[in-house]
């Protein structure tokens, strides 16, 4: 009889836990998320004045024209349903090999001699694969590959660089950022493309 009853009470615990865990608390944290944070919760989308979504302030995307800021390596192409790294060890031969063959086109692509140092994000992709930032100083590095197909001025471009960096978190974390896709719908705006 003992055996029973705990077995009918464990049995109840877990119906209670399960719709605790399983239905109230998901559906609080849905609600009061849509409350205090709508844009967040939304998916921080950005929307143009025709009321286009162009892309997400939190998921990197790929931009291969000499027009526009690069967004730095994706090893699943960007692909949100794909997200992840190459899970290769810095000491791998493949990790490598494909760090030389991205350096060797950054340098080409922004006119950077090959003794000159870039920055990591400049050739290493994410965790995730789907950063949206880069350094202050790739996106400095860029600006006159950048300037020079918009036939713009190069300041005027460090400038609108400066104008959509964000600072660390708390200004202690990390370094100096640019959300690669804020920065080029800015570019559009200020520069419009012929």
């Amino acid at each position: 009889m003992k055996l029973f009853h705990s077995l009918v009470l464990s049995v109840k615990l877990t119906l209670l836990l399960l719709l605790i865990l399983s239905g109230i608390y998901p559906f609080t944290v849905y609600i009061l998320g849509k409350l205090l944070f709508p844009y967040q919760s939304g998916g921080s989308l950005i929307i143009d004045s025709k009321g286009h979504v162009r892309g997400s302030l939190l998921i990197g995307q790929n931009f291969d024209s000499p027009r526009y800021f690069h967004s730095r390596p994706s090893v699943s192409t960007y692909d949100g349903l794909n997200s992840g790294g190459s899970n290769l060890a810095p000491s791998s031969s493949d990790f490598i090999e494909r760090i030389k063959k991205r350096a060797t086109h950054y340098r080409k692509e922004n006119g950077i001699a090959s003794l000159n140092l870039i920055p990591a994000d400049a050739v290493c992709a994410s965790a995730s694969g789907l950063d949206p930032h880069i350094s202050l100083k790739n996106a400095l590095l860029q600006a006159p590959r950048v300037a020079k197909a918009r036939k713009a001025d190069l300041k005027a471009i460090e400038n609108l660089i400066l104008k959509n960096t964000q600072n660390p978190l708390a200004n202690i974390f990390g370094e100096k950022s640019v959300n690669v896709l804020k920065l080029n719908l800015e570019l559009d705006k200020e520069y419009p493309l012929p």
